[in-house]
């Protein structure tokens, strides 16, 4: 037997093994590629068809601009800095809203929740301001504590107050009795009840509250700066529009979206962290 012969199927197995490490990757990618068109499909094919009516005159480029010249806007906005400040100040103001409702609101709903008297008094109370709008109200607070920041800030927090209030209350109110009894027989003291059983088996119902405040207050926060705002992306937004700067106003409203999401993605990690035994739904 030659050297050539012996040589020979270790060739033809290093061949073999790399088709068949291409092909593992091939398979991978095809993977990745079904599982994000399964998920964003939706959303690509929403965005190319926006970038092609846009750009074929399908629809008036004037109001509706293609997605690259949004894009473009918000890149010359984010590198030059004049998107910068505006984004700073209005996570200020949401962030000491959002921050204020979680000191007053989760600790009142643990209390409500625990003490059914308190929770009977101030039931109909807070329904009626709950049904009642913080935009309706917007202008009260104008009058009461100014147009500055004072007001802009109070208006969000009175709208992130209830969703978060009104959600601890009912994950404390929904704790399983069973496990209170159990505590008890075992000669569990109140507090450590509270801390042990009741304050765990209310946490995912107060991470829904959290999810929906911090969007309540995204929201809140635009109304609020498109009145007597001179920065913030919310006014962005309405000076971009006053101007008919089209594609910087829709990269405004892209900033905000982008902002909501990240807020919304940090609480379901913060919960999936804080809740493994719970198995939290997005």
């Amino acid at each position: 037997m030659t050297l050539q012969h012996i040589e020979q199927p270790s060739i033809i197995g290093t061949q073999s093994g790399g088709t068949s490490l291409g092909a593992d990757f091939l398979r991978l990618g095809s993977l990745t590629a079904a599982r994000v068109l399964s998920r964003y499909g939706v959303l690509l094919g929403f965005l190319a068809l926006w970038q092609v009516a846009s750009s074929v005159g399908w629809v008036n480029a004037a109001v509706l601009p293609p997605i690259d010249m949004i894009a473009a806007a918000l890149w010359k906005g984010l590198a030059g800095g004049a998107l910068l400040g505006d984004i700073a100040i209005s996570l200020q103001r949401a962030g000491i809203a959002f921050a204020a409702a979680v000191v007053v609101a989760i600790p009142l709903g643990l209390f409500m929740g625990q003490a059914r008297a308190v929770e009977t008094a101030l039931d109909p109370i807070l329904q009626l301001f709950r049904q009642t709008s913080a935009l309706a109200l917007y202008p009260v607070f104008i009058l009461l504590l100014g147009l500055g920041e004072t007001s802009k800030i109070f208006v969000i927090f009175w709208a992130t107050l209830f969703p978060l209030l009104l959600n601890t209350t009912s994950g404390v109110k929904e704790v399983d009795p069973k496990l209170l009894e159990m505590a008890r027989v075992y000669g569990a003291t109140r507090l450590t009840v509270f801390r042990r059983v009741v304050l765990p088996s209310a946490v995912p119902s107060i991470f829904v509250g959290l999810r929906l405040s911090a969007t309540t207050a995204l929201l809140l926060l635009i109304a609020s700066e498109m009145i007597g705002a001179n920065k913030g992306i919310g006014f962005q937004v309405m000076n971009a529009q006053y101007n008919f700067q089209i594609p910087l106003m829709f990269a405004a409203i892209v900033i905000l979206a982008g902002l909501g999401l990240i807020a919304n993605q940090a609480l379901v990690i913060l919960q999936r962290r804080l809740c493994r035994w719970s198995n939290p739904v997005n």
